[in-house]
């Protein structure tokens, strides 16, 4: 291997985010143009790169709207862009949603809509139901992120609380045709899971939502408990005749990601293993258990013989306790750290594909062997920083921050833990 461990971790989180460009997804996914008018939506992170891309794959007329997170605009000609707050959602995102939704009003049965899905896209689409307010919305998903729930459980909740999620933006397109290409973000890629489904039908009930509340202690708004415990909130459903002119294509995924990943590490010699792409929990367990598995390879050549990499994607999640900077794929690597205790040859990198892990503009870190023993020669105690979920706080003071800046894509969570010796 001629690259340093760090080096060759580092190329493989790059070529996973590549591989979920939206400049080489979306031409090969396009439909082909209708009778009528083309309109063009859309919300999530990659949802601007997305539109460029179209742009430039469409020779026809066109026109639209599609809103991405702050920072992640890129210039199109002819669809507007809109910047809007992730992962709290803010004014900006409530009026895009309205926006969007008039697009779509009266359209007839020989136009087309193209909606262009990717992660972010439940913050940046935040369309109360009536009798729900922006600040409620605000408050139950600052709840979520810090509750432990998983994605799929958010997403839930979110469905059921929106008048553009959960099948409702389709239904409002209805009867023109609905093209959805999804650049998936979440565990099992399911699509009413990505930006909660705006144009999927959503099996899950009220009920559900009020269920998830419940295992998690979330108190709620007055407002949002009645649109929960009334009904009033139930979502569109698989099978509603106003859903029958939709299609839904995924053109990006984790499993891409990750396969683009081990083609790195195969050409630098290292065997790659893939462990999966939808991995759920407390990031601080899974980085326990992984912990546990590179020690078994770098002791005993099981299951796995060394040098290899142990590849995985999905999304895990923080019980938030303590005050630090956190983010979910810097506290698996400290947890990881932590259990390993300076094993020589074992190294690893965490990030987002997105480039944002939580809430901070730091993708992710590199955990090396001497980690803790450089972070105790700062002073600084990992036990502790891992108590007070500060692992933005730990990786930077160590210079070991995985920084990309918006990557205008996003397939979830990329660990690679690398075995050496």
């Amino acid at each position: 291997m001629q690259a340093s461990p760090r080096e060759l971790l580092v190329k493989m989180f790059e070529a996973a985010i590549e591989s979920a460009q939206p400049g080489h997804c979306i031409p090969r996914h396009l439909p082909s143009p209708g009778a009528g008018k083309t309109i063009v939506i859309g919300a999530g992170k990659a949802s601007a790169a997305m539109a460029q891309a179209l742009e430039k794959s469409w020779a026809g007329p066109l026109s639209g709207l599609v809103v991405t997170r702050y920072g992640y605009a890129v210039p199109c000609e002819r669809i507007e862009i809109v910047e809007a707050a992730h992962p709290v959602p803010d004014q900006a995102g409530l009026d895009a949603a309205q926006r969007i939704m008039s697009l779509v009003s009266g359209l007839h049965a020989d136009d087309t809509v193209i909606c262009l899905i990717s992660g972010g896209g439940s913050s940046l689409l935040p369309l109360p139901l009536d009798g729900i307010t922006l600040e409620d919305k605000q408050l139950v998903n600052r709840a979520l992120l810090a509750s432990g729930a998983t994605i799929g459980e958010m997403n839930t909740v979110r469905r059921h609380l929106s008048a553009i999620k959960g099948g409702r933006l389709a239904a409002a397109c209805h009867p023109a045709r609905v093209v959805t290409l999804l650049i998936s973000d979440v565990p099992g890629d399911q699509p009413c899971d990505i930006a909660s489904g705006p144009t999927v039908g959503d099996p899950s009930t009220c009920a559900d939502a009020l269920a998830i509340v419940k295992r998690y202690g979330i108190a709620l708004p007055a407002a949002v408990r009645e649109v929960l415990e009334s009904g009033r909130g139930e979502s569109v459903k698989p099978g509603d005749e106003r859903l029958a002119r939709c299609e839904t294509r995924m053109i990006a995924t984790p499993q891409m990601a990750l396969e683009a990943a081990a083609a790195v590490a195969r050409e630098a010699g290292v065997t790659p293993y893939i462990l999966g792409n939808a991995i759920e929990g407390e990031a601080r367990d899974l980085g326990k258990a992984m912990a546990g598995i590179a020690r078994q390879v770098a002791e005993y050549g099981q299951p796995f013989a060394k040098p290899c990499v142990m590849l995985s994607g999905g999304e895990t999640t923080v019980t938030v306790r303590g005050q630090g900077r956190g983010g979910r794929n810097v506290e698996f690597l400290l947890a990881l750290g932590l259990t390993l205790e300076g094993r020589a040859g074992i190294h690893a990198l965490a990030g987002d594909t997105d480039g944002v892990d939580g809430q901070e503009e730091i993708a992710g870190a590199v955990l090396a062997p001497d980690t803790l023993e450089r972070a105790w020669g700062l002073g600084i105690k990992p036990a502790d920083s891992l108590q007070n979920n500060d692992g933005h706080g730990f990786f930077g003071a160590l210079g070991d921050s995985v920084v990309t800046g918006p990557t205008l894509t996003n397939v979830n969570d990329f660990r690679a833990v690398l075995v050496l010796e």
